[in-house]
């Protein structure tokens, strides 16, 4: 195992909104016993002012994909078409989703946050645990 520096990492400060759902996810972790908060912890009512900037994506392993499960309507927006049911790999590559794959497989891989700053927008991608894997990511957008 390598100390290399995790792709998409999280940069020395974050827009004011994404720190708070940083700052969100961190709280939920259960003290020591887990890295990450399990994802039927999260409560996207608990976002309020936040939750339409928000996605649940379930991550699948052995072939990995993503399913966008819950979207914020200003992504929806901002993509163009709803996103809600669908596998990454079936949505058209585009604003503000450019390498949202990668970005999803280096988070699950990594088991950590990552960030991703698109052509006015930023994305953080945070890892939630569930049924013995990462089985969720908590998606967070600013500017959107």
């Amino acid at each position: 195992m390598t100390n290399a520096p995790l792709p998409y990492a999280l940069p020395d400060k974050l827009d004011p909104g994404l720190a708070e759902t940083l700052a969100y996810w961190r709280d939920l972790i259960r003290g020591q016993a887990s890295s990450m908060p399990y994802w039927d912890d999260v409560k996207l009512s608990d976002m309020a002012d936040r939750a339409e900037r928000v996605m649940l994506v379930a991550a699948f392993e052995k072939p990995e994909r993503f399913r966008f499960e819950i979207v914020g309507s200003r992504i929806a927006s901002r993509y163009g078409e709803e996103l809600q049911g669908l596998f990454a790999d079936e949505a058209d590559i585009r604003s503000p989703l450019e390498f949202f794959r990668a970005q999803a497989s280096v988070t699950v891989e990594g088991r950590a946050p990552t960030w991703y700053a698109g052509q006015g927008y930023a994305r953080l991608l945070l890892p939630l645990w569930g049924d013995g894997h990462i089985s969720m990511l908590l998606c967070a957008f600013s500017d959107i």
